[in-house]
């Protein structure tokens, strides 16, 4: 397949290397190569199986807008755009385009989350939660997707909405802690990246998936299926 990756820096620099691994034939673009989204010509777009976006917050809609108006499918690990999903939704449905986007593409991040979402209604029993994400001082978005995904699966099984402290120190690849205290015991559950890896395999995967499909979708929901 035809891989195009959009965003050169670390975790994008692994995706191309990875995907290559892979078999895949693979091309990229840098953000300063496309402003807006302008790269993103027929010409850009040609024979392409899949785009892959780690990027910004900023630089990721337009290039979803561009891909998804081509018809070409789309894996987005960039996060800080939720604010704007039901409307690139409504542009997958409205175009019969495949989009697929994640907070985390990390194979055992997305069974984490799984975790979570089974034991989150420990907090209608006298527990306090609290959630705690620690990344890179480069991060642009706090708190990270993957923490707003865990507060969102604490909420819908629960009703309750738990805080998110962030901590922006060195190079820290990404760690996040849930942990729910009462007066007779503390539960613990922690996510500790060792490297961009994991989430790199699963991108690339999630591309593969993709194909042939039309739809909007995230990955936790179909991770089983990789």
């Amino acid at each position: 397949m035809k891989i195009l990756v959009l965003g050169r820096g670390k975790t994008g620099a692994l995706v191309a290397e990875v995907a290559r691994e892979r078999q895949h034939e693979v091309h990229s673009l840098a953000s300063q190569e496309n402003q807006d989204g302008r790269a993103l010509t027929p010409a850009t777009l040609e024979g392409i199986g899949a785009v892959i976006d780690f990027t910004t917050p900023h630089a990721v809609i337009p290039n979803m807008i561009r891909c998804i108006e081509a018809g070409v499918p789309m894996v987005v690990g960039t996060t800080g755009w939720y604010q704007h999903m039901e409307k690139v939704r409504e542009l997958v449905r409205e175009r019969k385009g495949a989009l697929l986007y994640g907070s985390n593409f990390s194979i055992g991040m997305n069974f984490f989350f799984k975790a979570v979402q089974a034991i989150a209604p420990i907090l209608k029993h006298n527990y306090r939660g609290s959630i705690v994400e620690r990344h890179h001082v480069h991060k642009k978005d706090k708190p990270s997707g993957s923490a707003v995904t865990i507060q969102k699966i604490l909420e819908a099984g629960s009703g309750e909405k738990v805080e998110v402290a962030s901590v922006r120190e060195g190079d820290t690849v990404g760690m996040h802690l849930v942990m729910f205290d009462s007066a007779n015991d503390t539960v613990l559950f922690t996510h500790d990246a060792k490297s961009r890896l994991g989430f790199a395999e699963g991108a690339v995967r999630a591309a593969e998936w993709i194909q042939g499909k039309t739809g909007f979708y995230e990955f936790p929901e179909i991770v089983d299926q990789l």
